[in-house]
């Protein structure tokens, strides 16, 4: 298959951030800002597709791969408020389950077993909690943008956001194809009449086999599904690495998602609301130090669901 300019720019941009950079800086995450002429906050968590991982190498034997802290914030808590971005979020049929499916994930999310696998994760502004208030969503039925610029993700949500919080994430869900994109979504942050907040992106996954968690228990549609899996990846990873100068990583600069992508430890995950989901599990130091998570793609053991 034939790779296009872009997309070879994006792997050798994201390798050299990844491997050739000081392991212990903000630099070292996962940075496509490259990609744009203009300054940007960088584009974080990036949830790679399915065979497409920059950092699928093997790990050097008797290095450690747990996350090591940065000295940056983590979420305490997070206030939601997801932004539908598309005129194809007033088609009904492209619509489906997914709006009313994601504002109960939201909310399901909160206080969950799932959020709590993040808790053990601390910052200078105190310790990761798993509550979660959802403040449901908004539709912009204008043109949206197609993720390659994080600034023009943050405007969206400088838009519609009328009265940013400093713990609000604002997950943008846009009707787009990711097309030859390399990823399915990911986090960055950016500020809102001066109130920093984070954001996300997220493309319209319907029948995109490299963004699908193949949830095959019918209580969802494929779309929604898919959507689902990667909302967690984002989540768990604003909650505890939002911004710079960032608080944890691993070496190669892998978050707590990343770290766990693409690894399902059972069938579905039960949320606070009863709601069930299939979603990775995400990294946790402690399950890895005390042998009792599941292994990730790379055999170690550090993976939690709470399911």
């Amino acid at each position: 298959m034939k790779i296009k300019l872009l997309l070879l720019c994006m792997i050798l941009s994201v390798a050299a951030l990844s491997f050739g950079q000081d392991a212990n800086s903000a630099a070292a995450r996962q940075d496509l800002s490259a990609l744009n002429t203009q300054h940007e906050p960088p584009m974080l968590g990036i949830h790679w597709a399915r065979g497409f991982n920059p950092f699928a190498r093997p790990a050097a034997k008797g290095n450690n791969p747990n996350m090591t802290y940065h000295g940056g914030v983590i979420m305490p808590s997070v206030v939601s408020e997801a932004i539908y971005w598309g005129p194809s979020w007033s088609n009904s049929t492209f619509v489906g389950d997914k709006i009313t499916g994601l504002d109960s994930w939201y909310t399901g999310f909160n206080n969950s077993n799932y959020a709590k696998t993040s808790d053990e994760y601390t910052g200078s502004n105190g310790q990761v909690g798993p509550s979660v208030t959802h403040n449901g969503h908004i539709i912009d039925t204008s043109t949206a943008a197609n993720g390659s610029s994080t600034s023009a993700i943050v405007a969206e949500v400088c838009r519609k956001i009328t009265n940013p919080v400093t713990n609000g994430y604002y997950p943008v869900y846009v009707d787009l194809k990711r097309g030859n994109a390399g990823y399915c979504a990911y986090h960055s942050f950016g500020s809102c009449s001066g109130v920093t907040v984070q954001v996300a992106f997220f493309f319209n996954l319907d029948g995109d086999a490299g963004c699908d968690p193949a949830d095959t228990s019918g209580k969802h549609s494929q779309g929604l599904a898919a959507l689902a899996n990667v909302s967690g990846h984002e989540l768990s990873e604003a909650r505890t690495d939002p911004d710079s100068p960032g608080a944890w990583y691993d070496k190669r600069g892998q978050e707590n998602g990343d770290k766990c992508a693409w690894t399902f430890n059972v069938p579905l995950v039960t949320f606070s609301n009863s709601t069930q989901w299939k979603i990775q599990g995400e990294w946790s130091n402690n399950a890895y130090n005390t042998g009792t998570g599941y292994p990730n793609s790379s055999g170690q053991a550090g993976c939690l669901d709470g399911h």
